[in-house]
């Protein structure tokens, strides 16, 4: 069933009300019920994960769905940041979610291979803010969960606002089995807020797969000599100290953000360039892993 959180957002209004005692229990059982038949369909869950806002985690959700898709795995991309959320725009998606007949809401589907739900598109007004406490927010994801057709899937990629707060936590709660990817740019500002997102993936038990560094390094289109906009290596030099396996590096470019705003994925093209290689090479590594 599709309860408070979801109906709130679609109206655009702020914090649900909280039902009756016995009726929240029989609720809560059946959503469990729903959110483990739901994960019992989905093979690998991948948390896309940061401490720190800015450093293109988004990004990297967006295209990681749209490679494995391309690959002709059966992807979902579930985007969980209430507050932020952006993957709809780099994915395209214009229209409002539908609900089926069993009152489950219908991912929108691209390119054959890949299912998106974002809260952005249960919006009318694409501006409206969304103003939910924790509770609220724990309820709609845990419904992204169990109250969306996702069916059978090879991967299901999670996005999340960066932190440690109540969606991170709430992923680890309702998708216990989920790996983390740690995304962070090269300078030690972001890397200290990492090292935060390290902790929280040890203290509450997320395996973590690994970490990937973006925006590296940004080839000059004069000289074609690399510069180092945000330093360089912070984020391999983090995995090694921290035990974990660096992923790879990705190149800053200027198409990642016309691509992101036109909302076609980079990985949707097969341009040749570095990024695309270097983001092809991640997920070899990942693949490698599962």
């Amino acid at each position: 069933m599709i309860h408070k959180s979801v109906d709130s957002a679609k109206s655009g209004g702020s914090c649900p009300s909280q039902g009756g005692g016995q009726d929240m229990a029989a609720r809560q059982q059946q959503e469990d019920v729903a959110i483990k038949n739901s994960l019992s369909k989905i093979k690998h869950k991948i948390f896309v994960l940061s401490g720190k806002g800015g450093v293109g985690k988004s990004s990297v959700s967006a295209n990681l769905a749209a490679c494995l898709s391309k690959k002709g795995y059966k992807t979902g991309l579930m985007d969980v940041d209430v507050h932020g959320p952006s993957i709809a725009q780099m994915l395209g998606l214009k229209d409002l979610l539908e609900i089926s007949e069993n009152q489950l809401l219908i991912p929108k589907e691209i390119n054959g291979n890949l299912k998106v739900v974002s809260v952005q598109a249960l919006m009318q007004d694409k501006d409206q803010a969304i103003i939910w406490r924790g509770p609220a927010k724990t309820g709609m994801i845990k419904q992204f969960v169990s109250s969306v057709e996702w069916g059978e899937l090879d991967f299901l990629i999670i996005d999340a606002p960066p932190g440690t707060g109540d969606e991170p936590l709430t992923v680890v709660q309702t998708i216990p089995e989920a790996l983390g990817i740690v995304v962070t740019t090269p300078q030690e500002v972001a890397l200290a807020d990492i090292r935060k997102s390290i902790s929280f993936c040890k203290t509450v038990h997320l395996k973590t797969l690994g970490i990937v560094e973006n925006m590296a390094g940004f080839k000059c289109p004069h000289c074609n000599e690399p510069i180092d906009l945000f330093s360089s290596g912070g984020g391999e030099k983090t995995a090694k100290a921290q035990g974990l396996e660096f992923l790879g590096s990705l190149p800053f470019d200027t198409r990642v953000v016309t691509s992101g705003d036109a909302g076609v994925p980079m990985m949707f093209e097969d341009n040749g360039s570095d990024f695309t290689k270097a983001f092809d090479k991640i997920v070899e590594n990942i693949l490698k892993q599962l």
